[in-house]
């Protein structure tokens, strides 16, 4: 890159072109260089004790607290999550959530954890967090009223929030819920994988620790497996040390292909979110589908929020199929010809999956939610957008429909 100050103001794009891209570290060639290695080497005595403090993370000192490469990838995600003052890395998005967590909370704390959290991280609250002595409870997202009575009964030291909800993709009012928690002193955070900073600026909607699977958008290709959580300070201090405490650290090799793919992201993430909202609105008017859930259309309940909070979305929603036969989700999603069968998501091919979304629930099962009971009594399919031309991903849709009733 040529000298001189950054200009003030840039968009999103430019700002994914340059983030992290500093001269010391690419030298003469575009992007930083692979930097493999566990041992650090100094020039003297003097200067390894110089380098021996936690405080600067981008400072060589060992393997284990990265070089170059992975720095960064850091700094680049921190320039494009508003108020962030640093982010860390972590080998996977799991290792994140668990980062996070153990990051702010202690043994005898107390953790809200909103109801439609994804899978994961609810096994965390009632497994290991449960195991050294926190104690959680899920809430309603959508229910403002019952969530505040139960910040002030309840007590919380943290509040763990996702938006849209995993699977039923519901839309809460994330910086009403930041604002409760904070008002009572708890730390707020939130899994904003699905729309990524680029989306939902999380910091900067009230939430205190934005953390991301970047095995998803980042990465874009399904290739690589990685985590990150951003936070301004104190905070950021906090999940570094916690990080550095539990050895976290990703290899340098997963780092240079999560910058690569944080360089199209956002194009990435354009493209799979016109396709869904093509593909969401027509699926909405098929005589198989009983609801849409996604919050890129008009007509779903979480639509308002979205459009006042989010300037962006992603390629993944899930429809509830008009029939009582369990066995039908799975019927779809075997006739369909361009979608892979895959957990994962965010990735350039298109993947279905069917869900049991109520088997995840704790409070929000009940028929006079938003969006019914889905996944309860009627079976339900998860899709993942990627870069397919959305009208062929619509003709390979409506043969596997039309041979849903097929024993």
């Amino acid at each position: 890159m040529s000298g001189g100050e950054e200009p003030e103001g840039l968009r999103a794009a430019t700002r994914l072109t340059r983030a992290g891209r500093r001269p010391e570290w690419t030298g003469r060639v575009v992007n930083t260089p692979v930097w493999r290695g566990s041992t650090h080497l100094y020039a003297s005595e003097a200067e390894r004790r110089r380098a021996g403090g936690r405080d600067d993370p981008a400072q060589f000192f060992y393997g284990r607290r990265g070089a170059p490469t992975q720095w960064s990838l850091a700094e680049a995600l921190t320039e494009i999550e508003p108020g962030a003052h640093g982010t860390v890395l972590y080998p996977s998005g799991v290792a994140a959530i668990a980062g996070c967590l153990l990051a702010v909370l202690s043994p005898g704390d107390r953790l809200l954890m909103s109801d439609n959290a994804y899978d994961p991280a609810r096994s965390m609250a009632t497994g290991l967090l449960a195991r050294m002595g926190v104690e959680t409870r899920f809430f309603d997202p959508l229910d403002l009223a019952a969530y505040a009575g139960l910040v002030a009964e309840f007590r919380p030291q943290a509040v763990w929030l996702e938006n849209p909800g995993s699977l039923t993709m519901e839309v809460c009012d994330v910086p009403e819920l930041a604002r409760i928690a904070r008002a009572h002193d708890a730390v707020s955070l939130i899994d904003n994988t699905w729309a990524s900073p680029l989306g939902f600026p999380a910091l900067e909607r009230g939430c205190d620790i934005a953390m991301m699977s970047l095995s998803k958008h980042v990465g874009g290709h399904s290739d690589l497996m990685m985590g990150s959580a951003s936070a301004a300070e104190p905070l950021f201090g906090r999940l570094r040390r916690t990080a550095l405490d539990l050895g976290q650290v990703v290899s340098p090799d997963d780092a240079a292909l999560a910058a690569r793919g944080l360089r199209t992201m956002q194009v990435r993430l354009a493209a799979s979110t016109r396709s869904a909202a093509r593909i969401a609105a027509w699926l909405a008017e098929q005589p198989q589908v009983a609801r849409v859930m996604c919050p890129l259309l008009e007509s779903d309940p979480g639509h308002a929020l979205y459009a006042r909070d989010f300037t962006g979305g992603c390629g993944l929603f899930s429809f509830v199929l008009e029939t009582g036969d369990m066995d039908a989700s799975g019927r779809v999603v075997d006739a369909l010809k361009l979608f892979g069968i895959g957990y994962s998501w965010g990735g350039y091919e298109s993947l279905a999956l069917p869900i049991a979304p109520h088997v995840h629930r704790t409070v929000m099962a009940s028929p006079t939610r938003p969006h019914g009971d889905a996944g309860a009594t009627r079976p339900a399919i998860r899709l993942s957008i990627g870069l397919e031309d959305g009208e062929d991903l619509i003709a390979d849709l409506a043969q596997a429909l039309a041979r849903m009733d097929e024993a």
